[in-house]
């Protein structure tokens, strides 16, 4: 049996999306956000070392990272599915995408993320001073990489509605993320390509399903 520790609005939510889509038996242990730092509690270590979510445990395996997770739900449970024959063009793209998604998308993102909240957090006095220190950093770089991404998304997403080749992947799975954040906090959702893709992936019942399963998700 698969055991997913899963965190409330955080990226196990494509785990759990991905199991679905592949009709597999799971259990899924809850964890919740600190309300005040949003970072996962401290239960979660005792898990794994980092203590972050997603995790699995599967035969005393623990596995860690989403992509890696996802290749490895592919590898031992996929039997083919959600994703091209190996030694293929197509199953190469797939690799990339499983690395792009947090090695490449999610950093200026994560980035935006934290530069957002500073100001917000800091002494009223403290603000302009705070404001001074990160808003070109803010605007002259993580905006513009963000955008940089988003118009890459965009262009790939027009040739066929999918990441790799005319239908749905595993690589749609592991970019959900990305673009589901960058809608929701990098103004992505308001490209009509990158729209339509996020509808169509919404309305999958192994989506709506996950969403069931997970609890509420706000870039859902």
């Amino acid at each position: 049996m698969i055991t997913l520790h899963h965190l409330d609005n955080s990226r196990s939510q494509r785990v759990l999306w991905l199991m679905e889509e592949l009709g597999l038996d799971y259990e899924v242990e809850f964890y919740k956000r600190d309300p005040k730092t949003m970072r996962a509690p401290e239960a979660l270590r005792r898990v794994h070392p980092l203590g972050r979510s997603p995790v699995i445990v599967e035969d005393d395996e623990v596995m860690a990272e989403t992509g890696a997770i996802i290749r490895y739900l592919l590898d031992r449970h996929g039997q083919g599915r959600l994703e091209p024959e190996a030694g293929t063009r197509a199953a190469r793209e797939i690799t990339y995408w499983l690395n792009y998604a947090e090695g490449s998308a999610m950093p200026p993102l994560l980035m935006k993320l934290v530069f957002d909240t500073m100001p917000q957090r800091a002494p009223r006095l403290m603000k302009p001073l705070v404001h001074r220190v990160i808003d070109p950093v803010r605007n002259g770089f993580v905006a513009p990489e963000i955008k940089l991404h988003i118009d890459y998304w965009e262009e790939v997403l027009g040739r066929s509605g999918w990441f790799v080749g005319d239908s749905f992947s595993a690589a749609d799975i592991m970019m959900s993320f990305p673009l589901e954040t960058a809608s929701d906090r990098g103004g992505a959702g308001m490209r009509p390509v990158i729209r339509d893709f996020l509808k169509r992936i919404h309305s999958r019942p192994a989506y709506r399903r996950a969403l069931e399963v997970g609890g509420p998700y706000r870039y859902a």
